[in-house]
């Protein structure tokens, strides 16, 4: 099982491009299966996410072509996916175990061909994360819903008709799925308390590239009025917000100037602002974003995670490695996942003072972090821990680092572009 180590020490310096999202291109791909003609992404980035689902729109009968990259390297793929009849409407339980997007396929399949039968999802243990809303979503559209053994079996064999969907709170996944199920249902949907993240933004504008008629998109209210299919389109990906927010903070916790190449300022957001109460300093240019901290000790901050445009879960882990070497205490609330302090048991074995207390945890500045044998137990916990190895004095080893490769491409070599000493182990 391959392993990371991180000599920790050196300041970054030089530029990172940034990939396509990942959390952006799992739905584009699952939203491949509302049409038969071909869905063309690029900026896709080179992930086991990635591969992943492409296995599972295989199984499903979509025909998957690589057309090239628009970077280079293993940057910026290019697929174009062909989704045929399928012979079987059933995502196994051996590829949605691998990951939680994988419930995306449901809302597409039901909506094209009336039937959808998914193995209840997996991923990281972060918290149960449990799909009702999805169902909840479904059968206000219309269909039925059964549980049989480990799967979810929906059926509307006459078709969706449009309704209106109110979430009792924001979920990302079950916005994106109702929106793919209702623009072929028959008649209008409105979803109110849409989850807004830029991926959804992301999402709707694919839609409507392939003749879906969406309005409210980047609202809490999306009104889509269904059509009898949508056709052949070509997207590019957005540029990944967590990828660029956690290179932000390996920038900023070992005191570096790092340029974040191909991503937008716009998509900083609440981190930024949470950088610059930390000390960094965030600039926009023309290649992208500009990552500093070359004056003064990291500054304590206080941490709330929210839904979109607030601080996002998936960037909690990552500053509270940045936290951990400040000067001063801080308080971090997870508000989103029951289960995402993990990493803190980690961090402390590398000299971090942390102390949870129910959905918050303090956290108390140290002078400097040591390396350490660490584990991984999550995507985001995995990488917070090399931003810690990043800063502390000696060697870190972050076993377990196949969580790493689900939602960051080519970390070690990104890294060492910029002056770090990184390599990965393999046994």
């Amino acid at each position: 099982m391959d392993r990371i180590r991180i000599k920790g020490g050196v300041a970054l310096n030089g530029t990172i491009p940034i990939s396509g999202a990942k959390n952006a291109a799992l739905p584009l791909m699952a939203a491949s299966l509302l049409t038969g003609e071909a869905l063309t992404l690029s900026n896709l980035p080179h992930l086991v996410d990635i591969s992943t689902m492409v296995q599972l729109l295989a199984e499903l009968g979509v025909e998957v072509s690589m057309n090239g990259m628009t970077g280079g390297g293993h940057t910026g793929r290019v697929l174009t996916l062909t989704a045929g009849e399928p012979e079987t409407a059933t995502a196994p339980y051996d590829l949605v175990r691998k990951m939680r997007a994988s419930v995306l396929v449901m809302g597409p399949l039901l909506a094209r061909w009336g039937e959808a039968r998914v193995s209840l999802p997996g991923g990281c243990a972060i918290g149960t994360r449990p799909i009702d809303l999805h169902l909840d979503a479904f059968k206000a559209l219309g269909a039925e819903i059964e549980l049989e053994e480990g799967y979810v079996y929906a059926k509307a064999p006459k078709g969706l008709k449009g309704a209106k969907i109110l979430f009792p709170f924001v979920s990302v996944g079950a916005t994106e799925n109702a929106m793919m199920a209702a623009c072929l249902a028959d008649g209008e949907t409105i979803i109110a308390n849409a989850a807004r993240e830029p991926e959804i933004t992301d999402l709707a504008n694919c839609l409507v590239a392939m003749g879906a008629e969406i309005d409210g998109i980047g609202t809490g209210t999306l009104a889509i009025r269904g059509k009898k299919a949508l056709h052949a389109a070509h997207h590019t990906v957005i540029a990944d917000r967590i990828e660029t927010g956690t290179y932000a903070v390996a920038a900023a916790i070992t005191g570096g100037d790092v340029t974040l190449a191909n991503t937008q300022f716009e998509l900083f957001g609440a981190v930024g602002d949470i950088l610059l109460k930390t000390g960094a300093t965030v600039e926009k240019t023309d290649a992208g974003v500009r990552i500093r901290r070359d004056t003064g000790p990291v500054k304590g901050a206080d941490v709330m995670t929210e839904p979109y445009p607030g601080f996002p879960t998936d960037m909690q882990a990552q500053i509270m490695a940045l936290l951990a070497v400040s000067n001063g205490a801080s308080m971090i609330t997870e508000t989103i996942f029951e289960n995402r302090f993990m990493h803190v048991p980690e961090l402390c074995r590398m000299g971090a003072d942390i102390n949870v207390h129910g959905a918050s945890a303090i956290v108390r500045g140290v002078k400097k972090l040591s390396g350490a044998q660490t584990m991984a137990t999550d995507l985001r916990a995995s990488v917070s821990l090399v931003l810690a190895g990043l800063a502390a004095k000696g060697d870190t080893i972050v076993n377990r680092v196949y969580h790493l490769d689900r939602g960051y491409e080519r970390v070690e070599e990104k890294l060492a572009a910029c002056g770090a000493r990184v390599e990965r182990l393999q046994d």
